[in-house]
């Protein structure tokens, strides 16, 4: 049976460092609301075309364009076994839709961490994130800077700051996530699947709280 992880926790809690700390100890894919989002805007498909006018003003995309999306994804040959899902799903109408889609599959939600930090602490790092152009490498000014001030260390190209990491986006976007998905909290501590990690410890800890809680 594929085993399928859902990480929930407000944008900043470190979700996407631990997916890929999941995916690589489960050989399993890390399935990225941002990046599949990111990748059908590169692609200008006409869902990414959607997308992108909810997401330059820091808010969800709808749950109809979300959902495709997803879909199209999970039917990739490297999603057989399961997948690390982040950022998806984000409503309790996503969830529902979600637990159809895994049905179709052979499978359900195994596990649900619930990855939390203090408001103040989200803002700090995302507000100063920036973004590889060519690449998507991320940079943070205080907790790793690039050597050379907006050059990517890695492929030399600029370093640009996305307009939903922008300080004033930010605030929005975790006041939109505490209305819109921590009904998301209640409905899967309801289904015994929830686990609550403490997301404002180092991230080995993290991962070790993660590993503890699937008991891996």
């Amino acid at each position: 049976m594929p085993t399928y992880i859902v990480l929930l926790g407000p944008p900043g809690a470190g979700k996407g460092t631990q997916a890929k700390v999941l995916a690589e100890k489960f050989d399993l894919p890390h399935v990225s609301s941002g990046d599949i989002f990111r990748e059908n805007m590169k692609n200008d498909t006409e869902l990414g075309k959607q997308a992108q006018a909810y997401i330059s003003k820091g808010e969800l995309v709808p749950d109809d364009v979300t959902i495709e999306m997803i879909r199209e994804r999970f039917s990739r040959s490297d999603c057989k076994n399961g997948a690390i899902l982040d950022g998806f799903p984000r409503t309790p109408v996503q969830a529902d839709a979600l637990e159809q889609m895994l049905r179709g599959f052979g499978g359900r939600v195994n596990l649900v961490p619930y990855i939390t930090a203090p408001v103040q602490v989200l803002i700090e790092r995302l507000a100063g994130r920036w973004t590889c152009r060519a690449n998507g490498h991320i940079f943070h000014e205080q907790f790793n800077p690039p050597e050379k001030n907006g050059i990517c260390d890695l492929d030399q190209s600029e370093l640009y700051q996305r307009d939903d990491d922008k300080a004033e986006t930010v605030l929005h976007r975790i006041e939109v996530y505490q209305a819109q998905t921590a009904p998301l909290i209640s409905y899967y501590k309801d289904r015994g699947v929830l686990a609550e990690i403490n997301g404002f410890a180092p991230i080995e800890e993290v991962s070790a709280d993660l590993m503890f809680a699937l008991k891996y």
